[in-house]
């Protein structure tokens, strides 16, 4: 058997992991069995999320290899943070139900409800969530009495940082000044802003341009075109309004953040700045995986707790497949629709609105891990193949990993954007020593409606590096205490 504990910065200190009393009622909960232990693996992590798609005990099939001739093998999946919180007897029963599960055929009455057969956490229908919260953001945050930067860490976002906005407009300004000094500067300059919030960010950044351009006398405001670029349009009609001091020089577009370049074509390499902030952690993610040397995918599956499924079907007087056709109308229709559609269940938008909320909350994921056979086949976004993925994924021992489909994308896509002398940068939540992987839980996790994971900071610089741009990382400099980080890629030089 093998036990895998990662967060070992939580062993020490002045409220160390009593780790007996977590692993002790596991592990007597695996002696009791039949399966043969040296095949099991116990992995532990502690999850910082407070809302997740994890339970305290999980348990994970390793898929056997055909070709090699290997059998299934068991981890079990053990969080930390919510495991000591139950205590060791709940442990213990947790542990027995959990396996108990693998050993039988769970009775329909008691059985959890899953909403999609098993395929990559790309392809999850957590992100129609995700999609969803985004397209009727309005209804969320009535419903919640909050707007979404509130969720936050800190309740707002590092990209309104003036200091952070002042130090990337005068970088910008240097170049503009040594192209100018050559006759070789656009007469329009072009600054693009993935994910655009409500717009203060924006309003930070533009009210900073104008002052510091009429104090220099430099002239470039008047050339200035600020591109708004974000999923949806209730949060671009929002950012607009935010701006509208400086509207002459603003234009919004509606985009899929993972594919800018379809939107944006008609700025291919003339962009001189490209503004992304805390976007890529909100795009979809696989997971892979190195297990015994071999490679793996995590597959998963979305559902609803036995519990939670039960009393929604209770209170909505419908059978679990009726449920499991509610949830998958209100993906396709969102909340408004979904009042009119089904009339005879929901009273009103304001129901469904309390409806998506519990089944977000009680949303978890069920994984597995599924054998790679080479990693070229595996896509991990359009024109990148799999084999980006081997360098991270032997780098050492056992190692598990976000892919950052999404991300990867619109990394790559957004790079094509950009003038020779132009600039991308990005604040959020990237993953710099792919050895961070093996040490703490990096996602999913839950922000009000929306999914987050960590970014692969070292393949995204892998990325960069195959497209002719140098990829650095630094911590944000401009707040104490955060764990945003700040992406710059440029042109070589």
């Amino acid at each position: 058997m093998l036990i895998d504990l990662r967060p070992t910065n939580r062993l020490r200190g002045k409220q160390p992991i009593d780790t007996r009393a977590v692993l002790g009622p596991v592990l007597d909960a695996l002696a009791g069995t039949d399966l043969d232990l040296g095949t099991v693996r116990v992995v532990c992590d502690w999850v910082q999320y407070r809302a997740n798609f994890r339970t305290p005990i999980d348990l994970r099939t390793i898929l056997g290899d055909e070709r090699h001739g290997s059998g299934d093998r068991l981890e079990i999946a053990l969080d930390l943070r919510q495991a000591a919180a139950i205590g060791p007897a709940q442990c213990r029963s947790l542990a027995d139900a959990v396996l108990a599960r693998h050993r039988d055929t769970p009775d329909a009455a008691t059985a959890d409800l899953y909403l999609e057969p098993w395929g990559p956490t790309s392809q999850s229908c957590l992100w129609g969530f995700n999609a969803l919260y985004w397209r009727a953001l309005e209804l969320w945050e009535k419903a919640t009495g909050r707007l979404y930067e509130q969720a936050l860490p800190g309740g707002e976002s590092d990209a309104r940082n003036v200091a952070a906005a002042r130090e990337m407009i005068t970088d910008l300004f240097a170049v503009w000044d040594a192209l100018a000094a050559r006759n070789a500067l656009p007469e329009e300059l072009y600054v693009v802003e993935l994910g655009v919030g409500n717009g203060h960010q924006a309003k930070v950044w533009l009210d900073e341009f104008r002052a510091l351009d009429h104090a220099r006398g430099g002239g470039y405001y008047h050339r200035l075109h600020y591109l708004l670029c974000d999923y949806s349009p209730h949060v671009l009609e929002m950012a607009r309004t935010t701006v509208n001091d400086h509207s002459g020089h603003v234009s919004a577009v509606v985009l899929d953040a993972t594919r800018p370049g379809v939107a944006l074509a008609f700025l291919n390499f003339k962009v001189f700045l490209v503004y992304v902030s805390n976007v890529y952690d909100n795009l979809p993610s696989d997971e892979v995986a190195r297990i015994g040397g071999s490679a793996y995918v995590v597959q998963s599956r979305a559902y609803l707790p036995a519990a939670t499924a039960a009393e929604l079907t209770g209170a909505l007087g419908v059978s679990a497949d009726g449920l499991a056709r509610l949830i998958a109308q209100l993906l396709k229709l969102g909340p408004e629709l979904m009042a009119e559609v089904a009339p005879d269940v929901f009273g009103g938008p304001d129901d469904v609105m309390h409806f998506w909320q519990a089944v977000w909350n009680g949303l978890r994921l069920a994984e597995r891990y599924a054998p790679l056979h080479g990693l070229d086949p595996y896509e991990v976004a359009p024109g990148v193949s799999g084999e980006a993925l081997r360098p991270l994924l032997e780098s050492g021992e056992d190692i598990r990993m976000h892919v950052s489909n999404g991300a990867v994308a619109s990394f790559a896509d957004t790079l094509r954007l950009l003038h020779p002398y132009g600039t991308l940068v990005a604040h959020d939540l990237f993953v710099t020593d792919v050895d961070a992987y093996r040490r703490l839980y990096r996602g999913p996790g839950k922000y009000e409606g929306s999914v987050v994971n960590w970014v692969n900071g070292p393949l995204l610089t892998a990325i960069g590096r195959r497209n002719g741009f140098d990829v650095t990382y630094q911590p944000f400099r401009h707040r104490s205490g955060t764990n945003i980080v700040t992406l710059t890629a440029r042109a070589r030089d």
